[in-house]
């Protein structure tokens, strides 16, 4: 396995905190989302995932706990998640965490509701060569999971 280097950046007033982690497989992208360049922000993680995916872990972790993205940030998070679901490896598993406030956590009831309100996440994932896994974390107001629960899609 090759190694490539991590990224890491620092959060500001307006971009999240990005930490990618070829070594581990974690990918963390969390807190505000609104930059007014967001290619400025996320074009780096697409450069880096499209690398990383051809030397992935055999489970990969993206973990989006993002208080508040605008309309930019959600294409170019559609865009890195296209990216990753090219892992070449059907024995290889990509697992996408979602933190939502409780609230809406606990609005969701059974199966088709998980659908419905992730449709546009698994619409994403159509046609994923890995094993695709959504976990999903009810968290209260300062951000500490409450619930969660976990999703094979």
């Amino acid at each position: 396995m090759k190694d490539i280097p991590d990224l890491l950046v620092e959060a500001t007033s307006k971009s999240p905190f990005i930490d990618l982690n070829q070594k581990t497989g974690d990918l963390i992208i969390s807190g505000k989302s609104i930059p007014e360049n967001a290619a400025k922000v996320y074009e780096p993680v697409y450069n880096w995932a499209q690398t990383y995916i051809l030397n992935a872990r055999p489970t990969t972790n993206i973990r989006l706990n993002l208080e508040y993205f605008n309309t930019a940030s959600s294409i170019w998070l559609a865009k890195i998640l296209k990216v990753l679901i090219k892992i070449d490896n059907t024995d290889y598993t990509l697992i996408i965490h979602l933190y939502i406030p409780i609230e809406d956590f606990d609005e969701i009831k059974g199966m088709d509701d998980i659908k419905d309100a992730f449709a546009p996440v698994s619409d994403i994932l159509t046609g994923a060569i890995p094993s695709i896994g959504l976990k999903v974390y009810g968290t209260s107001e300062d951000g500490e999971v409450i619930k969660d629960t976990l999703i094979f899609i």
